[in-house]
């Protein structure tokens, strides 16, 4: 069975976490998926330590099953190679601050001149307009100014997230399903289209159901306190006899008193929302003290009971879930002379397995790119005797 997303054709931009992990989410479902960086060293994210060898390893992390044109766009031949490219394309990734791509000669309306069907997707901290949009920002700003942030650690103190959830959840995701459903779209009208992609407003997207709670009970949201982040004894995190921990999340009642019933506490049950919704949470201090994370591991595989243990460090590649699952890859990597790990895809499609093509060195497909837009040999070879083809 050929991948959804062969004959799609993807030009990526885009630097750093957000783009990239977007454009791999394309590349495992088949589309060509051609990074365009900067002879002069590429996306910034090659060289951000520890290095898995020549690259970093988050680098390698987020650009398998990709090829890579090196291109100077801050060169007329340069961009005018970018826009015979574009229009053969069918979507664009960029994460420049709005504006840039104008500045350039590379703006939605003169690719859209060279190619009507383009769908061109623009990631950025703030989005296309408002007061904030040429800001400088990173994923804790996004997250801050989003509101996730004040719901993130204890109630004396915010805490940053110990992921990028504006990156990803707000920024590479909206990313993957705007160009997806414009690609939809296009299918039925001829058009592109230019989505624009806030990773404020992605965070913030994280909130709607927390949002209408709050506005239900008429009361804001606070640190530490909510149902579903601190605030319920039944849906927290408990140390155990060893000094590690498990996830108990047993919300719903029918969980809760199942698990008070296996632990020998059936009482508890009923004491689950007291005390305005705080629960029993000195007796499950005490209760889940008396065992290792890893007896009530086992506890929790012999009894349906919404608990976990907290996986640390390398603990999740042993699990066995995601390994019956494939969750986590391995890629061969021969310019780095070693398989380098990675994670799998999570949008599966059963009976289609993505490729598990290496990252690309820096310009390495830059003349068979060109060659397949169709530019002669004496053009690329001219483009690299000026210095505006590299790798």
């Amino acid at each position: 069975m050929p991948l959804p997303l062969e004959g799609i054709r993807v030009l990526d931009l885009s630097r750093l976490l957000p783009g990239p992990y977007a454009t791999l989410v394309l590349a495992d479902l088949g589309a060509d998926v051609v990074k365009v960086e900067d002879p002069g060293g590429g996306d910034w994210i090659r060289w951000m330590p520890p290095l898995a060898g020549a690259q970093s390893g988050a680098y390698h992390a987020l650009n398998r099953n990709k090829r890579s044109l090196a291109l100077d766009l801050a060169r007329p031949d340069g961009r005018a190679a970018f826009l015979r490219l574009a229009g053969r394309a069918d979507a664009i990734v960029e994460s420049f601050r709005p504006g840039v791509l104008d500045r350039l000669g590379l703006g939605y309306e003169a690719l859209r001149a060279v190619n009507p069907g383009l769908v061109l997707c623009s990631i950025t901290g703030y989005g296309q307009d408002g007061p904030y949009a040429t800001r400088a920002g990173h994923d804790l700003d996004y997250c801050a100014v989003a509101g996730v942030l004040a719901l993130c650690g204890p109630p004396e103190a915010p805490a940053p997230p110990g992921v990028q959830l504006a990156d990803v959840a707000g920024g590479a995701w909206p990313a993957v399903t705007g160009m997806l459903a414009a690609l939809v779209g296009r299918a039925a009208t001829g058009r592109g289209a230019h989505v624009d992609v806030s990773m404020t407003e992605g965070a913030l997207a994280l909130l709607a159901m927390p949002l209408g709670i709050a506005a239900a009970r008429g009361t804001p949201l606070a640190r530490g306190r909510e149902l579903l982040s601190g605030g319920a004894a039944c849906y927290g995190v408990y140390e155990t006899r060893d000094r590690r921990f498990v996830a108990l999340g047993a919300l719903e009642p029918k969980f809760f008193a199942a698990f008070c019933e296996a632990a020998g506490r059936p009482e508890l049950a009923e004491r689950q929302l007291e005390g305005g919704g705080a629960g029993p949470r000195a007796e499950l201090e005490a209760i889940f003290a008396s065992r290792t994370r890893d007896e009530w591991a086992a506890f929790a595989a012999a009894h349906d009971v919404c608990l976990a243990p907290v996986l640390e460090g390398d603990e999740p590649r042993a699990d066995p879930q995601l390994a019956a699952r494939g969750a986590f890859v391995e890629v061969d990597t021969p310019w780095e002379g070693r398989a380098i790990p990675g994670v799998a895809s999570p949008v599966r499609i059963r009976g289609v397995a993505a490729p598990r093509r290496p990252a690309p060195r820096l310009g390495e497909h830059g003349a068979e790119v060109l060659a397949e837009a169709g530019f002669g040999a004496e053009e690329i070879a001219a483009l690299r005797a000026g210095g505006v083809l590299g790798g």
